[in-house]
């Protein structure tokens, strides 16, 4: 698919964030909104859907009122590049990656649906954009989202090169989080107190993690995998031996290392109460 390059002055190549959230603005209700930073304003969106490419789906930390946030980006490559911003745990991103573990295809655009639910919820419906057919899979208690994620991640890393490019925009893959950012993120979803980071880092004679040699950062990250599994295994040698397994050998062979640690976590947890 050859598109036309426009020559000329533009607009700067930056996404279209629609942040998923049920309300009303100046009488005008929306379920997605985009949001002026200057302004500090909520503007509607008054479509309640989008079409595009899955192109990519991520997992990142974001602060709000002092506490970290762990977010479910939905990328999506169209007439521009946006993204899909929503919390990780909320109905609309498990209703979301519920209807898209059954892809296997992802180069054929999607319909993106976003729906009002009761008690200010959003929920979401997928659809094929060629034949407009719902794509629907029954809820379960007992699915487990990390591994749904890192499959479909999975899936997208395999169809990138077939995802055609937008008119104004393409795709341009995220820089590599800093070591910063990846303590952060991991920190997050472990829930390790901050002052013990200060206190490690302390001990290393730095004040950052970018700052220490690759094997002292997974060392960090380790010791905190380890302090949260430290009442889930009833032998400490386990804890090390799944965390060995199923996160550094996952890494290695190209997984997602937070998505990972969240599965090695909910296996963990279900080793502890007996369900495995």
């Amino acid at each position: 698919m050859v598109t036309e390059i426009k020559l000329g002055l533009c607009n700067p190549p930056e996404p279209i964030y629609l942040f998923v959230d049920q309300g009303e603005v100046d009488g005008e209700s929306f379920v997605w909104y985009k949001f002026n930073i200057s302004q500090e304003k909520k503007i509607p969106v008054p479509q309640r859907a989008l079409t595009g490419y899955l192109s990519e789906l991520r997992l990142t930390t974001k602060e709000f009122k002092g506490k970290d946030n762990l977010k479910l980006d939905i990328v999506v490559s169209a007439d521009e590049l946006y993204v899909i911003r929503t919390g990780v745990e909320t109905n609309f991103a498990k209703s979301f990656l519920l209807a898209a573990s059954l892809i296997q295809d992802f180069s054929k655009p999607l319909i993106i649906v976003a729906n009002a639910g009761d008690e200010n919820t959003v929920f979401c419906n997928l659809y094929d954009a060629a034949t407009k057919t719902k794509i629907y899979r029954e809820w379960s208690r007992d699915l487990d989202w990390a591994t749904i994620i890192r499959d479909i991640q999975s899936l997208l890393g395999g169809n990138s090169s077939t995802i055609p490019s937008t008119p104004k925009l393409s795709v341009v893959p995220q820089p590599v989080p800093t070591q910063d950012l990846r303590i952060k993120n991991i920190r997050t979803l472990l829930d390790y107190p901050l002052d013990l980071v200060r206190e490690w880092l302390e001990f290393q004679d730095v004040d950052r993690p970018s700052l220490l040699h690759i094997t002292k950062i997974n060392e960090l990250v380790k010791t905190m995998c380890l302090a949260w599994a430290a009442d889930k295994c009833e032998y400490p040698n386990h804890a090390e031996s799944s965390y060995q397994n199923q996160v550094v050998d996952a890494v290695v062979s190209g997984a997602d290392e937070l998505t990972a640690i969240n599965a090695w976590m909910q296996n963990l947890q279900a080793v502890k109460t007996g369900a495995v």
